[in-house]
């Protein structure tokens, strides 16, 4: 499945809940998506804890899940073409050198 196809679907669950309803008590604003963003990878966390591993590969799927729905959510909504911006990015990275020394 491509991006555009998962973003779709997420937009659809969205719908179905109702949560882009101006009414809707979970109104999804740039700023609640973002930190519903940032609270799910905090969950994502939480699996590497006390260890180095996730104990249970299912619920960190789970939770992986979620953030690249918020993620996809967020940059739809910001009206960011989400593919570009990876690829862009990913360009300026391998003109990037992190040295162990670097500091910034």
């Amino acid at each position: 499945m491509e991006l555009s196809e998962l973003t779709a679907a997420m937009h659809r669950f969205v719908q179905a809940k109702g949560w882009y309803n101006p009414a809707s008590p979970k109104p999804q604003t740039m700023r609640n998506i973002a930190i519903s963003l940032n609270l799910e990878a905090s969950e994502v966390l939480e699996h590497f804890q006390w260890g180095e591993t996730p104990v249970n590969q299912e619920e960190l799927a789970s939770e992986l899940a979620d953030v690249a729905l918020y993620l996809l959510q967020l940059s739809s909504v910001a009206e960011i073409d989400l593919e570009k911006a990876i690829l862009t990015k990913l360009e300026q990275n391998y003109q990037r050198n992190w040295d162990v020394d670097e500091v910034k």
